[in-house]
């Protein structure tokens, strides 16, 4: 059975912003946005832009750096579907929102 982690309540991350969080050695974005909550990679596969600190636009968020956009619901650039960053599936429990890394250990 997946393991999800507790990473924020619903409201403390406020819509159209992201929360960065450590798990299981990785750096990750959860993002509240278009009415919902996302999870990915942190990193621009480009050269490395905090991608939790972009422009977030219904369930889209562009990099700070130099402008590419991703999908925040697949991972996928939106010129280039192949150029992906990961994704991990979050899910709401109560007021808890979670996440699941594999390998993570809550």
């Amino acid at each position: 059975m997946p393991e999800y982690i507790v990473v924020a309540r619903r409201g403390g991350i406020p819509e159209g912003r992201a929360r960065v969080v450590a798990i299981g050695g990785r750096t990750i974005a959860v993002f509240n946005a278009g009415g919902g909550y996302y999870a990915i990679a942190n990193a621009c596969p480009h050269q490395g832009g905090p991608l939790a600190e972009g422009d977030v636009y219904g369930t889209r968020v562009i990099c700070p750096r130099h402008g590419w956009e991703y999908d925040l619901a697949t991972g996928a650039n939106v010129d280039d579907p192949a150029m992906k960053v990961a994704c991990y599936p979050v899910k709401i429990v109560g007021d808890e929102v979670l996440v699941e890394v594999p390998g993570a250990k809550a």
